[in-house]
């Protein structure tokens, strides 16, 4: 049998859809972000990196990264393996302290990704508590959806952030029921915002376990970065928070944090953790340095807020349709897959602009959209850019039409 012929006629239908995906190849480059180098021919050799999730520029911090090579240079690259078998080093434990801080929670559980921590948690959750039913958001991210689905337990699908709904769906289940809520602080495809307290209110009143998911808010929001449970003052009354160190806090990896139990229990019978190599130390290192450094400092946060607002004033000003929304994800909306990868490829070829279209499977069809992400490191005069060369193929590409 010819697999390729089978590989390439899915492929080929995916390029006809307009949805097949595309990687710019770049280089970062330490000290100037959002400047990155480009290896791709047809751009220039320098662009503007205006959809990453390192949204505050943490990965290129000067803190961060003399704390990486301080650890290379003193317990090497790797972590050795498993932490149940040879991977558990100093450095995990302390920044599993970071977190459980950042949080307000008795621990925290280390992850080699915020898929893999939501993943590996609900399905564990889901599996192994007596009745489980996991009530999760119409809208939760592909990570939380495979998890409940390895949980093979009842799940029940709720309308996006609508409490009313989830109170309906919660008081409809048996009284011996084990109810697990999941949803997510910042959706980071529209950027909405959950109504954190009524969620959290519906769920106490019918006795569930609360599951959040703060991977687009933790190191934005709260006085110390503890994501918009902190900010709202509703940390305490979460079960278990789950999040990130790939994006804000500018590494890798992915945590949760909860009562000693908890975490014991996710870290005793998640084969997501069992099973997989643990972070390497410097990996750590730079990540608690980063977290420690956004629990002090405020300056990051409030000059990526100003630039945001900024650029969805100037967006405004000149007609481009973007989702209004108070999160710092700004989606400018095209619905049309093919026009959504031609605004990008000229962007990047004629303006030195990178910014990833955003197309189905990711968003539903008709929603596609260019997602940008305004940090502390744009200047006003890369957002004088963007706005000019997105006013000139506004017009160039006949969009107006397609968003109308």
């Amino acid at each position: 049998m010819d697999f390729d012929k089978l590989f390439n006629a899915q492929l080929d239908a995916l390029k006809k859809e307009g949805n097949y995906r595309i990687f710019a190849e770049l280089e970062r480059q330490a000290g100037a972000f959002p400047k990155a180098r480009s290896h791709d021919a047809d751009c220039p050799e320098q662009v503007t990196v205006w959809c990453s999730n390192d949204y505050l520029g943490m990965g290129q911090h000067p803190k961060v990264i003399a704390a990486m090579q301080e650890a290379v240079a003193r317990c090497g690259c790797g972590a050795g393996g498993t932490r149940n078998i040879s991977g558990t080093n100093h450095q995990h434990k302390l920044l599993e302290a970071e977190l459980a801080d950042l949080h307000h929670k008795e621990a925290a559980l280390l992850f080699t990704s915020g898929y893999v921590s939501n993943w590996a948690a609900l399905s564990t959750l889901g599996s192994r508590l007596p009745d489980a039913v996991i009530l999760s958001d119409a809208l939760n991210h592909a990570s939380m959806i495979e998890g409940i689905r390895h949980a093979r337990c009842n799940k029940v699908i709720w309308k996006h952030n609508d409490p009313e709904d989830l109170d309906r769906k919660l008081a409809a289940l048996p009284s011996n029921t084990t109810k697990i809520v999941a949803f997510e602080s910042v959706y980071s495809m529209d950027g909405d915002v959950c109504p954190m307290q009524e969620i959290v209110e519906v769920a106490e009143k019918h006795g569930a376990m609360t599951y959040l998911d703060e991977v687009h808010a933790v190191g934005m929001y709260g006085p110390r970065g503890g994501g918009l449970s902190e900010e709202l003052g509703l940390a305490d009354r979460i079960t278990l928070i789950e999040g990130t160190l790939g994006k804000a806090f500018g590494v890798v990896g992915g945590y949760v944090t909860g009562s000693e139990a908890l975490c014991d229990f996710i870290r005793s019978f998640a084969s997501g953790f069992i099973f997989t190599t643990a972070l390497p130390p410097a990996v750590a290192a730079a990540a608690q340095t980063s977290i420690a450094h956004l629990k002090t400092s405020d300056v990051e946060r409030k000059r990526q807020k100003e630039q945001v607002a900024k650029l969805r004033r100037r967006l405004t000003q000149i007609g481009i349709p973007h989702l209004d929304n108070p999160s710092h994800i700004i989606p400018v909306m095209v619905k049309d897959p093919v026009k959504c990868r031609q605004l990008a490829d000229i962007l990047m070829q004629d303006y030195g602009i990178y910014v990833q279209p955003i197309n189905y499977p990711t968003v539903p069809k008709g929603t596609e959209r260019l997602r940008f992400t305004p940090g502390p490191l744009h200047s006003d005069a890369d957002i004088d850019h963007l706005v000019m060369a997105l006013t000139t193929l506004w017009k160039r590409c006949a969009v107006a039409h397609a968003v109308a």
